[in-house]
């Protein structure tokens, strides 16, 4: 995510969540809000059915009611006494939630609150590919955790679930470790 664009979920009636990101859209480029809304997004899935001895590919809405946008935030302070905190434009949050469909953002009270980065991710709202620069057999070191400062050979790698196994010396027999991808890096000579 980039630092000044968060991810809020906006709880529409049900079945209407393609008229409000049809609204929210057509108001953006009539305003010229493009800077401030800037993507509108409903979670589906491609599920196979059997019908009537049939099978046909539909596309289903992950979260039915509820629709994901990305908006440009900015620091705002609710009073003297609090911090600051990333948060909508006035303009923004006026427009949503003046959208015919829409019942409110999900959140405390009237309170809109973003997704963290790893709502974002466990939800797959966005997409992050994950490079590594070594591959099984390479000799790595291991930079953090139980095992810093081990060596060990990498032998196997689960990009989906972000895991490197690394077998490590450990008094006289070679034993597995389970690591995240970003504990290790390539050893060199």
């Amino acid at each position: 995510m980039a630092d000044n664009t968060r991810w809020f979920v906006i709880h529409t009636y049900s079945g209407y969540e393609n008229k409000v990101a049809s609204n929210i859209l057509t108001v953006v480029e009539n305003r010229k809000m493009q800077d401030q809304i800037l993507e509108v997004r409903i979670p589906t899935e491609i599920v196979t059915e059997i019908k009537d001895e049939k099978k046909r590919e539909v596309e289903r809405k992950i979260f039915p009611g509820y629709v994901m946008i990305r908006l440009a935030c900015v620091y705002k302070k609710r009073s003297e006494f609090e911090e600051e905190e990333l948060t909508m434009t006035d303009e923004a949050w006026y427009v949503i939630r003046n959208t015919r469909g829409v019942t409110g953002f999900v959140g405390p009270g009237s309170k809109p609150v973003p997704l963290s980065e790893e709502e974002v991710i466990a939800l797959g709202i966005e997409k992050r590919t994950i490079e590594v620069d070594y591959n099984v057999g390479d000799l790595v070191n291991i930079l953090s955790g139980p095992f810093d400062g081990f060596s060990g050979v990498v032998s196997s790698i689960d990009l989906t679930k972000e895991i490197v196994v690394v077998m490590i010396s450990m008094l006289g027999r070679e034993t597995p470790v389970e690591l995240q991808l970003n504990q290790v890096e390539v050893a060199i000579d």
